[in-house]
């Protein structure tokens, strides 16, 4: 059948990203011998009548539609993207008979609510590169599901998940960007940090690819698509297992060092470990460090304190990696003296960037939503498609962003409110920087993608 894929991502700040898992079901599709289009709306300029030109030459059986955010849950300037998806899914209904289905991270967060108010005619929850299949398979036989979300209980093994099907033309727009280039190396996330929603959409149990196949991916952005920056999208890079020693290894004997950055966890990382990331290229480290204070990390259910953090710090420090921190206030368990904590614990870092958030946005099937349930911060039955902030009931907001910002200002190694650098850095890339901006004491820094 033919198969028509739309990014419908439209974030940029502060640069674009590649649509990853977009071209991973993709990918599926073209190796079980469908017909594949890719489009991605942001490169085309969001042009509607680009889109509508585009599926009319290629007449499609069937149109997905991924969702990569929802919003850019940023309390202090909010930005909401599914009213641009429900445009999408308007002219196509106007254009063609296919069936439209959602698919991608942001939808699959709160999927119900997205598909009643995009209106298109069915939705993937979870990992869509074997229910695709599946879907299209039924429908060439006349089959159409009961269900209008479909899930699978079941993940796909390491094995099982594909490389991407990187696509020339799209690649080449986001490569102008920074020119960072996307690659998975697992699926999963083991740690109970009670606020995040990658447990819910890839589960708790890692999932590695092959290592070989990983490298081949790196491969092909260098050689075919003159790549010059990697970013490994993982949820953790460094996992407790240690798999990713073993891909920076396969790098290292095929002699690949390219730039390459990935949000890490402050634990488990030593000097072997920093020198072998610095052999295959590290330049820069993104902390998920998250909170400021020993009472807050616990509230969060995280597994280290302050001091961990700190010393990852002076780790990265030691052998020349930039480093990044992000940090979240009102989290639970939050009072005026730990935000004034948290101040000092953040000042105390050398050589290095702290982006500071205010509050957390809330999503379903988090223990931060039970929380904020048994709070009264939200209603049972809440979609939650309109955001609310966690923000903890002995803090006052309007405290709060004055004593963040007079703590921060006036210093280019504290960003807040956290997109405070974004119109630098899109300069930056247009200018011709390429790769992560997170150089300590200067003005070429990054947020988190």
């Amino acid at each position: 059948m033919k198969v028509f894929l739309i990014s419908s991502n439209i974030a940029d700040s502060p640069y674009s990203v590649y649509p990853l898992g977009l071209s991973m079901v993709a990918a599926s599709l073209e190796n079980a011998g469908h017909d594949t289009r890719q489009f991605d709306f942001l490169a085309s300029e969001r042009s509607i009548e680009t889109l509508n030109t585009r599926i009319k030459e290629f007449n499609p059986d069937i149109i997905g539609i991924s969702i990569r955010n929802i919003d850019n849950v940023n309390l202090l300037n909010e930005q909401r993207y599914i009213g641009t998806v429900k445009d999408i899914v308007r002219e196509i209904k106007k254009i063609s008979p296919a069936k439209v289905i959602l698919g991608g991270s942001g939808f699959s967060i709160m999927p119900e609510a997205i598909l009643r108010t995009v209106g298109a005619d069915y939705g993937i929850a979870g990992e869509g590169e074997s229910l695709i299949l599946d879907f299209i398979n039924s429908v060439s036989k006349g089959v159409y599901p009961k269900e209008r979300v479909l899930r699978s209980d079941s993940k796909l093994s390491g094995g099982q998940i594909p490389s991407a099907y990187y696509d020339e033309s799209i690649m080449r727009f986001y490569l102008k960007s920074g020119n960072i280039a996307s690659v998975q190396t697992k699926r999963g996330c083991g740690h109970k940090c009670i606020y995040c929603s990658y447990p819910v959409l890839e589960g708790r149990d890692i999932r590695s690819r092959d290592i070989s196949a990983v490298v081949d991916d790196i491969k092909i952005l260098i050689d075919k698509h003159q790549a010059k920056y990697i970013f490994f999208t993982d949820s953790v890079f460094n996992d407790p297992a240690g798999d990713y020693l073993l891909l920076l290894d396969e790098m290292k004997k095929r002699k690949i060092n390219i730039p390459w950055t990935a949000f890490f966890r402050p634990q488990g990382l030593d000097d072997r470990a920093i020198e072998l990331m610095k052999e295959t290229g590290l330049k820069a480290a993104e902390v998920g460090s998250d909170a400021s204070s020993d009472t807050t990390l616990r509230k969060l259910g995280k597994e280290f304190l302050f001091k961990d953090i700190t010393g990852c710090n002076e780790l990265f420090a030691k052998f020349e990696v930039a480093a990044a921190h992000y940090f979240m206030f009102a989290t639970p368990g939050e009072t005026k003296a730990s935000v004034l904590e948290g101040i000092r614990n953040i000042k105390s870092l050398p050589k290095t960037v702290s982006f500071i958030y205010m509050g957390i946005r809330i999503l379903p099937g988090t223990p931060l939503a039970d929380l904020a349930r048994e709070q009264g911060i939200i209603k049972p039955g809440q979609d939650l498609l309109e955001p609310v902030y966690y923000i903890a009931p002995e803090i006052d907001r309007v405290w709060l962003q004055e004593t963040l910002t007079e703590a921060f200002k006036g210093r280019r190694n504290y960003v807040f409110p956290p997109d405070a650098l974004d119109d630098r850095l899109a300069l930056l890339h247009k200018l011709g920087h390429s790769g992560s901006m997170l150089i300590p004491g200067s003005s070429r820094l990054k947020r988190k993608v």
